[in-house]
């Protein structure tokens, strides 16, 4: 008996996605639906997401490794006010919080966003990619 799924369900398996490098440091493979984002976001040590921010609400979720955030006023200055996010590590980041983020070892995080990232889609998000 063949699996059957209704209209609009989809399984999908990580290791079937590719993953895009957006620099030799960080890359990533998304899923994503009309109002739901999940991304697997590849760190190596020494990466850095420059301080942005954006309308999506964010958990970030470490699944191994460890993230230094700095957030709010402290995301373009970093200094002494960060947080680290370590393996089983949840992060709630809410709708234009800036944040600035760098991995402390090889990381590997699950970033859900509502709504979806369309600058990752589009594959607009320079901020990310060095481009900017």
């Amino acid at each position: 008996m063949s699996e059957q799924l209704p209209q609009g369900v989809r399984k999908q398996n990580w290791d079937d996605l590719p993953i895009e490098e957006l620099t030799p440091l960080i890359g990533r493979r998304l899923i994503y639906s009309e109002k739901m984002m999940l991304a697997h976001v590849y760190l190596k040590k020494g990466a850095i997401v420059p301080a942005h921010d954006h309308i999506n609400e964010q958990f970030t979720y470490v699944l191994s490794g460890t993230l230094r955030f700095w957030l709010g006023e402290h995301a373009d200055a970093p200094g002494d006010t960060f947080t680290d996010v370590g393996a089983g590590d949840v992060l709630v980041i809410p709708s234009n919080v800036r944040h600035r983020a760098e991995a402390l070892e090889d990381t590997l995080d699950v970033d859900i966003f509502n709504p979806p990232r369309q600058d990752w889609i589009d594959k607009t998000d320079d901020y990310l990619r060095g481009t900017r």
